[in-house]
């Protein structure tokens, strides 16, 4: 009886440009609710209050608890219910950004987050809500501000959860051990073991840090390397691509002209004229 919810239509410029709501809602799901959908044609953030939700996809039965954030992806098949009954307050929102904002988030982490701290989204989620219910003025520019704060902070929540994973200290480690060993053959379980991480995590973090995976820090440093010699001595190509960690002559060639888009021989004269 006390659940409300409020549909919103989005002007034209809204759907061009902005994240936009859709609907949004308070709910206290009674023991048992069930809902099964084809699609609805948006994305719905939840935020459980109280009690557990479970999200039904791909056969993939995962339950969450008060405090938890669901994010899922409403233009594929989907299910949620609650065994227990929950409140939540729910945003269903869309925009020409939001795939690619969701896909991000669902491939990184999954359909539900626990942050440490979810004032944050549960004081915009009441903003938003409040300010339908008390029929106050629609500015669509601040609701996809706000809507898109609320995604910020789930993309902040994941990055500092993969940065506690490793340290700068353990990252400057395994960047001075590449530097100083880049002339060797160097495995990713070496490095992670570096950082004592799994491969998996170690590379992901890496890559969130750098830009760049473990094997294209490796190559970079490489190819660097070989610059500076082909710029400022007069060994041959060949020596130079063994002396910096290529195990042949038509790898080394072949790898710097896809970096650089010139042979190494076309670097080297293109720096001597």
């Amino acid at each position: 009886a006390d659940s409300d919810y409020y549909v919103y239509t989005p002007s034209a410029l809204a759907q061009k440009l902005f994240f936009y709501p859709v609907c949004i809602g308070h709910f206290h799901y009674e023991p048992g609710y069930h809902l099964k959908r084809n699609n609805y044609d948006s994305f719905l953030l939840m935020l459980i209050i109280d009690g557990t939700c479970s999200i039904l996809q791909k056969d993939s039965v995962k339950t969450a608890s008060a405090g938890d954030v669901i994010l899922l992806d409403c233009y594929v098949p989907h299910q949620y219910f609650s065994k227990t009954g929950c409140e939540s307050l729910w945003i269903h929102f869309d925009g020409p950004m939001c795939r690619d904002y969701c896909e991000h988030l669902i491939h990184a982490h999954g359909n539900i987050w626990t942050p440490g701290n979810t004032s944050a989204i549960k004081q915009t989620l009441r903003h938003i809500y409040h300010t339908f219910q008390n029929s106050m003025p629609i500015v669509e520019a601040k609701l996809s501000r706000d809507i898109i704060g609320m995604l910020t902070e789930l993309f902040l929540y994941e990055e500092q959860k993969e940065m506690d994973l490793i340290t700068k200290p353990s990252l400057s480690t395994v960047i001075s051990y590449i530097n100083e060993h880049f002339t060797e053959s160097i495995s990713l379980e070496t490095l992670a073991d570096l950082a004592s991480l799994s491969p998996y995590y170690f590379t992901r973090v890496f890559f969130r840090q750098t830009g760049m995976t473990p094997h294209q820090y490796l190559i970079a440093t490489r190819i660097g390397a070989s610059k500076f010699l082909l710029k400022t001595t007069d060994i041959p190509v060949k020596e130079i691509g063994f002396s910096c960690g290529f195990s042949s002559e038509s790898s080394f060639c072949t790898t710097f002209r896809k970096w650089e888009r010139m042979t190494p021989s076309e670097y080297r004269s293109s720096n001597t004229q």
